[in-house]
């Protein structure tokens, strides 16, 4: 009983020493450097463009990543497939309360809340996206090389109350259907 008590003992003591080694560092993310990329689809074809971060953090344990967040600024939605007139009017179009509505909501987030590995330097996140203030959750996988790491996910816009054109809401919208789904595919620099 008493040479229990000792082994027991000294287990945790040596867990606790472990875990006082174990740290957690920040790498904040530059986001100068970094660009996350959006491309929307319709009937007709797709457009895409760019939108800037705000703030990025990824969380590593060791050399694991453990977390992260982010924000971005919605206010900056720039359309990269089409240029002048057209580019201004569609750039507005999805700045308004028809699609992402910035005025109220100019701020998007995203926090990781699990994070494994899926590879030699892969892994698979669930996470929570806050658009619109609604927040809903979304996994994709994250590659990380170095200080640079690089995800894409695909977003279902009707979560978040972005119905304009939507044949999940509207009927009859024939050539002048988007789809629910958009893709950001993000890159970053830390």
């Amino acid at each position: 009983m008493k040479n229990n008590i000792l082994k027991s003992t000294l287990i945790l003591v040596l867990a606790v020493t472990l875990a006082s080694f174990t740290t957690i560092s920040d790498k904040i993310v530059d986001v100068t450097k970094s660009q996350v990329t959006w491309k929307g689809y319709k009937v007709t074809g797709s457009h895409e463009g760019t939108i800037s971060l705000t703030s990025g953090v990824l969380k590593f344990d060791s050399d694991k990543l453990v977390g992260g967040e982010f924000s971005i600024d919605m206010t900056t939605i720039i359309n990269t497939d089409i240029e002048g007139e057209y580019a201004k009017n569609l750039e507005g179009h999805l700045k308004s309360d028809d699609f992402f509505g910035v005025e109220k909501f100019p701020t998007a987030k995203i926090t990781f809340k699990s994070v494994e590995a899926s590879g030699k330097n892969s892994y698979a996140v669930a996470a929570d996206l806050t658009i619109k203030g609604k927040t809903n959750p979304v996994t994709f996988e994250i590659s990380i090389y170095g200080s640079k790491a690089t995800a894409s996910l695909k977003v279902d816009r009707t979560k978040y109350d972005v119905r304009y054109g939507s044949t999940s809401f509207f009927d009859n919208l024939k050539d002048k259907a988007i789809y629910d789904e958009f893709d950001l595919v993000v890159d970053l620099q830390f």
